[in-house]
């Protein structure tokens, strides 16, 4: 059964930093696109950063400049580092993996943003 593990949320001032970490396990398949998604209070879900099935990588206009997405292919993991964190972030933050044409998605960390 696959899995997907998220790591990283917490609390955070703003202005701060994190590093939310996401692990795939259960797959004999390497997932074709992984990415990061969230989803506030009251709100949809939405796209934070995903790689491409091309390997390019899509930001929402929200974090360009700010967070940064990378993957490590040998561990089937992707990160995600947020850094210049606003209280407008705070959410909870999921992982996503495109595995054999079927989605797969995490639990979700959340990821507070408050003085």
């Amino acid at each position: 059964q696959v899995q997907l593990v998220e790591t990283g949320g917490g609390l955070v001032q703003p202005g701060g930093s994190l590093k939310l970490s996401c692990v795939v396990s259960g797959s004999i398949f390497r997932p074709s696109t992984m990415g990061w998604y969230r989803q506030a209070p009251r709100k949809e879900r939405e796209l934070v950063a995903t790689f491409t099935n091309i390997g390019g990588t899509n930001y929402a206009d929200s974090v360009k400049g700010r967070f940064t997405i990378s993957r490590d292919n040998n561990k089937d993991a992707v990160y995600l580092q947020m850094n210049s964190l606003r209280p407008e972030d705070t959410a909870v933050y999921y992982c996503h993996a495109y595995i054999r044409w079927s989605n797969y998605w995490g639990i979700g960390t959340l990821v507070t943003v408050s003085s």
